[in-house]
């Protein structure tokens, strides 16, 4: 790849994309859910690299932006950390960031059938979930146990916002994404796919997650709420079942992130 463009100036326009993120990635003007993906790290922007996504800039320290063996067309600038971090708004100790554009969301019944319409497959349904940095723990951990798509609701915080794609190590760009707008009617085009919706909460009636055989339900959707309130009362009555993770006597529940990697790990 062509040496980085050095950068001196913080106000270049060549990387507004990463100007004053401390403030947030949306551009004044942006509409929710707008705005180019955030990436941090030399292991995120790698797997960026291996993505579908569109790599807009890379910016970072002098040596981490060209250890990354860019392709030849991404443009690539470096800067020392004080001009790095003028430009950002905050210091980036990972060394280097990189901007991609957006990818659509996902047509709901190609995700819901995926690659093979007899296989088994496994989805994690997000309702109201608010918080940038459990979306981003929850989709790493979606990745890793064996989940095969996002369905987010419409409050759901964005989960290319840069937190969340920090906190997920990059591993949110591999997950395929869409949006029920209708909430929490969609979850019957869910079901009508032939999935089993498990709602997932601590209410003493709900049945022992683990009684629940991956094999017997070989299509099946977890469902997670916000930290504190948990699913609403109206997604729980949608779905097809409500199960608890089993808990020491005194411990009412896990977080959501902790709890999401249980019941990926349980229905696997």
């Amino acid at each position: 790849m062509p040496a980085p463009v050095v950068i001196t100036d913080p106000a270049d326009p060549r990387v507004a994309d990463f100007r004053d993120l401390k403030a947030g990635d949306r551009p004044e003007g942006t509409p929710r859910w707008g705005g180019p993906v955030i990436v941090e790290g030399v292991s995120a922007v790698e797997r960026l690299l291996a993505s579908p996504y569109r790599i807009r800039a890379v910016f970072g320290v002098p040596g981490r932006v060209a250890a990354l063996d860019l392709p030849d067309d991404v443009p690539a600038y470096e800067a020392d950390k004080w001009v790095l971090s003028e430009v950002i708004g905050f210091r980036l100790t990972r060394g280097v960031i990189a901007s991609a554009d957006r990818r659509p969301p996902a047509d709901l019944d190609e995700l819901l059938t995926g690659p093979d319409p007899a296989a088994p497959r496994r989805l994690a349904v997000l309702e109201g979930l608010n918080d940038a940095e459990n979306l981003g723990s929850i989709a790493r951990s979606a990745l890793a146990l064996g989940i095969d798509g996002l369905l987010l609701d419409p409050r759901c915080a964005d989960p290319f916002y840069r937190r969340s794609v920090r906190v997920s190590m990059g591993h949110v760009l591999a997950l395929p994404f869409t949006v029920l707008s209708d909430w929490p009617a969609d979850l019957g085009r869910v079901h009508d796919a032939g999935y089993t919706t498990v709602a997932l909460t601590p209410a003493p009636d709900a049945i022992d997650l683990a009684d629940l055989d991956p094999a017997a339900h070989p299509r099946t959707a977890v469902l997670l709420g916000a930290e504190g309130p948990g699913l609403t009362p109206e997604a729980q009555e949608a779905a097809t079942v409500r199960a608890r993770i089993p808990m020491r006597a005194g411990v009412d529940s896990l977080g959501v992130a902790a709890a999401a990697a249980v019941a990926f790990a349980t229905l696997r």
